[in-house]
């Protein structure tokens, strides 16, 4: 099941963080559950200078 993101980065950080906090232990755990590909999030984030922390589980 593949979900609809946000189109606007700083949306998208918001919602992506939020999963990473509230449900999913990993970036992979999250794209794999919702069959997402981690490599668009993070290109997506890129663009606003945020990047996937593994050791904090979220975009900074």
């Amino acid at each position: 099941m593949s979900v609809s993101l946000p189109a606007d980065p700083a949306i998208l950080l918001s919602y992506i963080n939020t999963l990473l906090r509230d449900r999913y232990s990993s970036l992979e755990e999250l794209c794999a559950s919702l069959d997402l590909d981690p490599a668009m999030i993070c290109e997506k984030l890129k663009v606003i200078d945020y990047h996937y922390n593994p050791e904090q589980n979220q975009f900074q």
